[in-house]
């Protein structure tokens, strides 16, 4: 596994004995400080060779002068600097870890033209190294390949920045979120034979040691409470449902929480209705909701934020033995609605409708937010740049965009309506839990909605983005641990007291 960097932070000062990284923008410019570096015109040449011109992403290395204790100046496009925000400097500190290669020791220099990087900025930048350095080995055992294994130990990066005490401090946060994407990367890697529901409700419990309050639910207690649409998918598997409820409460006493809900399909075979082999190896990911979610609360209590938040994930095995549910079978809700199953393969909304009702209906949360690898239909809208938005309330979605630009986990928002939920009724039931080919991700979200009465809402579908996502300059995983950043956003700007 890799070492994560150890990160310092200092004023400008002579650099020393490191490979340094800087950035210019565009045209190139580079400040004096950089210029200082390198002999006399060394930098216009190395340049000129590279083509490069300071735009976003380009990256030339150049050796440092014989007389130089600094081995090597790596400069970085950071392109139009007039307005940077938080985000581009997370991804500055992704093309910065890009760069490490054998590095014992990296100074990063964060000056443009004479100003130097805030504190906040310089948190985001290692923010943005921290998530870049990721990788998940832990099951190689070969020792001999890969430069990131033969580290005996972390690379140290000093980010020479405005007011270290500043950066320190911020991020003694950023650093706390940087363990919840990690957290939510790890489950999501993780090989279904490894992490089934019990697992993961046991790699839940460990956050009572950050103060969060653990409560696992067995498939016996979700029979008492009537959760028959969750425990219809799990029947099908040997390895029992699990319902984990986490609570911090940082929050202002007998103040109404925020809940956030998430998909947990440890691994997903389609149940009767069988996907096809091609692909389904993929499937360990279907939990990527479930893991955002206890991502998020990891977060959250490692920043000690101050706001009451709960996070409850429904933990299931959707397999195709003698036991599983058919198709054309009706299940019984929590709610007491009833389901026609047409599709065995459309599982997560059955997992959610419970565990929607059962957190409205036992905390009465000021809002609810389900994440969800919930439908193929969203991949083909939005592709893999945005997440879907469905949502019961305005203020609500409005926010979770606000919060997803900010970020970079960027959601677009979908429609509903009642011609939608017209397609999911059912002739023998109250529901069917599909409504045909057209508008696979809305009717899916139509479906959810019967679930949370009045109580703002709103559904992330994340098909497209918790697993398999294409590359960036923040993550090279296959789980991208994406929903932590946007979900920490949207409570520290709008639920923190």
């Amino acid at each position: 596994m890799t070492k994560q960097p150890v990160i310092a932070f200092a004023r400008p000062a002579i650099v020393k004995n490191a490979t340094v990284i800087a950035f210019a923008g565009e045209g190139p410019v580079v400040a004096s400080a950089v210029e200082a570096l390198a002999e006399p015109g060394q930098l216009s040449r190395a340049f000129r060779a590279a083509g490069f011109t300071g735009k976003s992403g380009q990256i030339v290395d150049i050796l440092a002068p014989a007389d130089s204790t600094i081995d090597r100046i790596v400069i970085i496009g950071a392109g139009k600097t007039d307005a940077l925000d938080g985000n581009a400097w997370l991804k500055f500190g992704g093309s910065v870890a890009s760069q490490f290669g054998k590095a014992e020791e990296i100074t990063v220099l964060t000056d443009f033209s004479g100003q130097v990087a805030s504190g906040t900025d310089a948190a985001n930048l290692a923010l943005g190294i921290l998530m870049r350095a990721y990788t998940f080995e832990k099951y190689k055992t070969r020792k001999d390949d890969g430069e990131d294994r033969k580290r005996t130990k972390p690379v140290r990066v000093t980010i020479l920045c405005a007011d270290p005490a500043a950066a320190k401090k911020a991020f003694a946060e950023t650093s706390a979120i940087a363990d919840g994407v990690t957290f939510a990367r790890d489950l999501v890697n993780e090989p279904a034979n490894i992490l089934g529901p019990v697992e993961f409700a046991a790699q839940l419990a460990e956050m009572e040691k950050l103060g969060v309050k653990v409560e696992i639910l067995t498939e016996k207690e979700m029979k008492k409470l009537g959760m028959g649409s969750l425990l219809g998918v799990a029947q099908g598997s040997v390895r029992p449902p699990r319902l984990v409820v986490m609570q911090w409460s940082g929050g202002k006493a007998k103040q109404a929480p925020v809940a956030f809900v998430g998909k947990g399909v440890v691994f997903d075979t389609g149940g009767i209705s069988i996907k096809p082999a091609a692909g389904m190896e993929d499937m360990k990911g279907d939990m990527g909701g479930a893991a955002a979610v206890a991502g998020l609360m990891k977060a959250l209590a490692g920043r000690k934020a101050k706001a009451n938040v709960v996070g409850i994930v429904g933990l299931v095995e959707n397999m195709p033995d003698g036991n599983a549910q058919r198709p054309g079978d009706i299940v019984t809700s929590m709610s007491g609605q009833t389901i026609e199953v047409l599709n065995t393969d459309a599982e997560g909304r059955l997992v959610l409708a419970d565990a929607l009702w059962y957190c409205n209906d036992r905390f009465k949360p000021r809002f609810m937010v389900n994440l969800a690898t919930l439908t193929g239909a969203i991949m083909v809208a939005l592709g893999q740049t945005y997440a879907g938005l469905f949502s019961n309330n305005d203020e609500l979605a409005t926010r979770l965009s606000a919060a997803g630009e900010a970020t970079g986990e960027k959601v677009w928002r979908m429609p509903l309506g009642p011609d939608y939920d017209k397609m999911i009724d059912s002739k023998t039931a109250d529901m069917k839990n599909i409504g045909g080919r057209n508008a696979g991700s809305i009717t899916a979200a139509q479906f959810l909605k019967r679930f949370v009465k009045e109580t703002p809402w709103a559904h992330l579908d994340i098909a497209g983005v918790a697993m398999g996502s294409p590359s960036t300059e923040i993550n090279q995983s296959w789980g991208s641990g994406w929903g932590v950043r946007i979900l920490d956003r949207l409570v520290r700007d709008h639920y923190e007291s």
